[in-house]
């Protein structure tokens, strides 16, 4: 299965290329059904199931999963307003309720009682208002049991994995078709999907493409290894064929950000790393650093001549420099250096109200790494205005003209748009809560940078280093500090050889 992501309007019409093309729609709801049970089977052993079926065709499906459990030895009964599925007039959800000769029972939390599991395939990830009435009422009662969602867990919006009111489902597993959607990788949604689980359902896999209208490189898509290639070290190669990165240091009481970022870009394999260091900061920086080179510069001036260096392939500005117009000065001799450029923390701050001042000087070989706080800075207003968090960053990435990477446990990254295209954008979904301490995305603008000084492409050396990252972080597991992440990057690069 590939790591494509689909909308919820994207969904729909990969359902209809499927039909035009020969698969029929009740194929489609007998193969979903289908999944549901198979993922049930695989992790439970039979017992009392309630499946709770709304008025369309996620309903259909609890109709299949009901049938199937109850073939394999679970004691089913199913769930549903009177007024549904009453004949065989109900197009497929109506003829797989047919087919279902079991219990029935009202929507109502009577329903539960003995229920060892239940299967929420009330509405899926279309749902466009909040829960009310008799599914509201039985989806207040299910926080004590074990849920497996058909889809989406009823109650969350598809595309952006928000609840729609104050009543939704928690599950255990989720079972959806074909492709993930957006809410399935987004905050709060992938909590409240607990386990997601892919079943193919026989559409075709070019109906990905088409119902994005859009070809492979442009569609959203979950971040994986298999989405770019690590610039593994070639024999015969030295150091300055690897890169040269250059993190900018702050003054003296601010020299830790660059340390982290720069220890960063050397285990994401830079040849050589350096940290430029004001006067005052050099002895501190010099007294913490061995492998990593430090170089002393004076104000914009002297790190324009210590940039000229063509050797020199990437550098990383921003943490711990401070919001000023002495950084904005720095950003400058930067972007004119020639080149790849990682803007993080204070760099992009300084241009806060002033995207058209900083995208002027922004080319092509650029990356930015703002959390929460700082895009809301450079793009006041646009998380707000978006229909989602990545059509907002996809938004800021065409605004500045550059790669932007949102930080977040739910990292967005997306590249400015092209001719004819919407621009590539990833979901990476592997980092740990324990990245939420100080200094991590230091060491995470640092890795951008080392993969970029090795001519990795801004797009791919974000989302490769948003990667590693979070596989860093999980390997490392609890007590987890910033200074532990380049540590643990070997074991993230081992398994990835």
């Amino acid at each position: 299965m590939t790591g494509e992501i689909l909308t919820t309007f994207e969904m729909a019409q990969a359902d209809a290329f499927a039909v035009a093309n020969g698969v029929p729609s009740l194929t489609l709801m007998e193969n979903a059904g289908r999944g549901v049970a198979d993922a049930i089977v695989a992790r439970v052993k039979p017992c009392a199931v309630t499946v709770l079926c709304g008025p369309g065709n996620n309903g259909g499906d609890g109709f299949v999963v009901a049938r199937l459990l109850d073939e394999e030895g679970f004691t089913v009964r199913v769930a549903h307003n009177a007024d549904h599925f009453s004949d065989r007039s109900g197009g497929d959800a109506g003829e797989m309720s047919a087919r279902w000769k079991g219990a029935r029972m009202a929507l109502t939390p009577e329903a539960l009682d003995g229920a060892r599991l239940v299967v929420d395939g009330l509405f899926g990830a279309g749902l466009s208002r909040p829960l009310e009435g008799a599914y509201a009422q039985i989806v207040r009662v299910l926080a004590d049991l074990p849920v497996v969602a058909i889809d989406m867990p009823s109650g969350l919006r598809g595309d952006t994995g928000e609840p729609l009111g104050p009543v939704y489902v928690k599950a255990a597993l989720t079972v959806t078709f074909f492709r993930k959607k957006p809410g399935h990788l987004l905050l709060p949604g992938r909590i409240l999907c607990g386990e997601v689980v892919v079943a193919d359902i026989g559409i075709p896999a070019q109906a990905a493409s088409v119902s994005s209208g859009q070809g492979s490189k442009s569609i959203l898509h979950e971040n994986t290894p298999a989405l770019w290639q690590f610039p593994w070290p070639r024999p015969g190669g030295q150091k300055y064929s690897r890169g040269h990165c250059v993190v900018v240091s702050g003054s003296a009481h601010a020299t830790g950000a660059a340390r982290l970022a720069a220890r960063g870009a050397l285990r994401a394999g830079a040849g050589l790393v350096s940290v430029a260091s004001p006067p005052e900061a050099v002895l501190i920086n010099a007294a913490q650093l061995t492998a990593i080179m430090v170089k002393p510069f004076d104000g914009a001036e002297g790190l324009g001549a210590l940039l000229a260096d063509k050797r020199i392939t990437a550098v990383v500005i921003g943490p711990g420099l401070g919001a000023s117009r002495e950084t904005r000065a720095l950003v400058d001799v930067a972007l004119k250096s020639g080149a790849s450029v990682v803007l993080d923390a204070d760099a992009i701050t300084s241009y806060r109200d002033d995207l058209q001042g900083l995208s002027s000087r922004m080319h092509k070989r650029c990356v930015l790494t703002p959390h929460a706080g700082e895009f809301e800075r450079l793009f006041p207003g646009l998380l707000g205005e978006s229909a989602s968090k990545v059509e907002a960053v996809r938004a800021a990435a065409k605004r500045a003209g550059a790669v932007v990477l949102l930080k977040g446990a739910d990292t967005v990254i997306a590249s400015p748009s092209s001719k004819g295209t919407g621009g590539r954008a990833v979901i990476n979904a592997n980092a740990p809560a324990s990245l939420a301490t100080a200094g991590s995305g230091d060491v995470l603008a640092g890795i951008i940078a080392g993969l970029m000084a090795q001519q990795m492409s801004p797009f791919d050396a974000a989302a490769c280093g948003a990667w590693l990252h979070g596989d860093a972080a999980s390997r490392f597991g609890p007590g987890l500090i910033a200074e532990d992440l380049p540590e643990m990057l070997p074991q993230s690069l081992k398994a990835l050889l």
